[in-house]
């Protein structure tokens, strides 16, 4: 088991990969017009509400380090060997998808969703495969798309197509892929700190 110096430091590891993908992948969504915050609300130079940043940075470190907890609990273990370079390849892939909700434009949001859809369980079949890490994913969207919602709905900020109950349609794919991609740092975090632990 991690000491609690292991998880505060993977913790505030996790806080600032939270806080980089907030102000790059916002931004992309803001630059688009995808997201609309209000103009008194853009007070950064990153053009991102305030609040955006500590917010994704504490849902990365709670994430990051659930996955690696979860995995432990239930005696899973890996389907294929661990390594930063598949930590890597799995952002690359996240930041692929989030960028293709911004940039690209398709027939319509239907299409745009069942896309997203297909890419993000494609994220976790290339690099999770874990039925914790699948229902965790699926628990993240659908919390994070509610908690979206409730913003969205009480003016904090807004979509400027939402068709999906006040957000867009392909928002739980994007959460979705980002849980995955949070828990495979969290667990490479974590094999780290027990390879340290052994030598």
């Amino acid at each position: 088991m991690a000491t609690l110096q292991q998880l505060m430091i993977r913790g505030t590891v996790l806080f600032s990969i939270g806080v980089f993908f907030a102000l790059v992948l916002n931004l992309l969504q803001v630059q688009r017009q995808v997201t609309v915050f209000p103009p008194e609300v853009l007070a950064s130079l990153f053009s991102s509400a305030w609040w955006v940043p500590p917010s994704c940075g504490t849902a990365a470190a709670v994430i990051g380090l659930l996955y690696p907890c979860l995995d432990h609990k239930l005696g899973e273990t890996p389907c294929f060997k661990r390594e930063w370079s598949s930590v890597m390849r799995c952002v690359a892939v996240f930041v692929g998808i989030n960028h293709a909700s911004a940039k690209i434009d398709f027939a319509n949001n239907l299409q745009l969703s069942l896309s997203l859809a297909a890419m993000s369980i494609g994220l976790w079949w290339l690099f999770d495969r874990s039925r914790s890490g699948f229902g965790l994913g699926v628990a993240i969207a659908v919390l994070a798309t509610f908690v979206a919602q409730l913003l969205v709905y009480n003016g904090v900020y807004r979509y400027t197509e939402p068709d999906f109950l006040f957000v867009r349609s392909w928002l739980p794919c994007v959460f979705f892929s980002g849980g995955v991609t949070m828990g495979n740092i969290g667990r490479q975090l974590a094999i780290d700190d027990s390879k340290q632990k052994e030598e």
